[in-house]
C-alpha cells in the first residue's frame, strides 16, 4: 500500500531509539523516549493560497530531508508493517543539515 500525504502534511520515518545509554546501560523498551528526529518519505503539495485558482504555497521540506519535530506531534500509521508518522508542516521544528 502506498500513502500520499495531502495539503501541508508530511510522511516521516522516525529514527530508531538507542538501546543503551552513553555509559553502556541497557534500556528496556518502557524507558526509551521516542526519537524526535526522522527522515521525510513523502510531502504533500502544500496549502492552497486564498483567492487564487489552483495555486498552492510550496512546502519548506522535501523528500529525504532529515528533520526535528515536536515531541507529541503527528499521527502514527502503519503501512506495510512499518510504523510511520504523518505530521503537519507546522509541527516540524527544523531541517537538520
Amino acid at each position: 500500500m502506498k500513502l500520499r500525504p495531502l495539503h501541508d502534511n508530511v510522511l516521516v520515518k522516525r529514527d530508531t531509539a538507542p538501546d543503551r545509554t552513553e555509559g553502556g546501560i541497557l534500556l528496556p523498551d518502557a524507558a526509551k523516549d521516542k526519537p524526535r528526529r526522522g527522515t521525510v518519505l513523502a510531502v504533500g503539495p502544500g496549502l492552497p493560497v486564498d483567492g487564487t485558482a489552483n495555486a498552492v504555497r510550496p512546502m519548506a521540506v522535501k523528500k529525504d530531508d532529515k528533520i526535528l519535530f515536536a515531541p507529541f506531534g503527528g499521527s502514527e500509521v502503519e503501512v506495510g508493517g512499518e510504523k510511520l508518522l504523518i505530521l503537519a508542516e507546522k509541527e516540524i521544528l527544523a531541517v537538520i543539515a
